[in-house]
């Protein structure tokens, strides 16, 4: 037997098969098909009896064992139900009380806006204007009174009577003096003409509502802006004194320093 023969034999085998080649055509090699391996995905078996046939012809770590998988119980479960979304509009009901109810402007008949324009007085003292609240002073409004004229007729005697002062306990204590001077002033103002008196008295006043002499001194200053107010004091301890000063004829003098 020769070469050719014994070759020829051996690549048909043994069986008349013909013999797997030593190698494969590369593509783009002359004399060559052009060829593409295809290969085939295994089967991947999802039955729930599973047969030695089955598990034969699947790889065991492709297999998927149902009963395996862990089952979600109630409370991996997400509710969605109780839970708003952002671009939900809220209910009627919560829109509706979010608004607050808007309380109408109160409108003055012009009965009110004559007795509110009564209750305030705009005064202008050092070239600045101030507003009285006349309601707050009113009891004390006979704090300062005209006492007439003395000298030549034409200079004014103020009359300030202390026991027509506020309590210092009250509670708008400090608010009632702010606005009684303002009041004290601007009816200084308008009393006098040219020279005045100031006849201050502080007889029967209990000590509570005694406003000290800063606060009249105060007054004074607003009026003619003399420096000079101790100097100008005159202390009397009796009406007769004060009589052999000043005429007493308009002047008033309240009850309770009289008896």
């Amino acid at each position: 037997m020769d070469l050719a023969s014994h070759s020829k034999m051996s690549s048909e085998g043994a069986e008349g098969r013909p013999a797997p080649p030593n190698s494969l055509p590369l593509q783009g090699t002359p004399g060559g098909p052009s060829q593409r391996k295809k290969l085939s995905a295994p089967r991947i078996s999802l039955s729930l009896d599973q047969s030695e046939e089955d598990a034969l012809e699947t790889p065991d770590d492709l297999d998927i064992n149902v009963d395996d998988l862990d089952t979600p119980d109630d409370t991996d479960y997400l509710d969605y139900t109780d839970t708003e979304l952002d671009w939900e509009e809220p209910p009627t009901a919560n829109r509706n009380a979010s608004k607050e109810p808007c309380e109408p402007i109160p409108t003055f008949s012009a009965a009110e806006e004559r007795q509110d324009a009564k209750l305030w007085r705009a005064v202008i003292i050092g070239e600045q204007e101030h507003r009285i609240n006349m309601k707050i002073i009113e009891p004390y409004q006979r704090v300062v009174s005209h006492g007439g004229y003395y000298g030549n007729g034409v200079n004014a005697i103020i009359v300030f009577a202390a026991c027509f002062l506020p309590d210092s306990d009250s509670e708008d204590y400090h608010e009632v003096m702010e606005n009684l001077f303002l009041y004290v002033i601007s009816t200084l103002e308008l009393m006098v003409a040219e020279d005045y008196m100031i006849v201050y008295l502080n007889g029967a006043t209990p000590h509570r509502r005694m406003p000290g002499m800063g606060w009249l001194k105060k007054c004074y200053q607003m009026i003619d802006r003399s420096t000079k107010f101790s100097n100008k004091i005159k202390y009397v301890n009796s009406l007769a004194e004060l009589q052999e000063l000043i005429p007493m004829e308009y002047v008033h003098i309240p009850e309770c320093i009289i008896r």
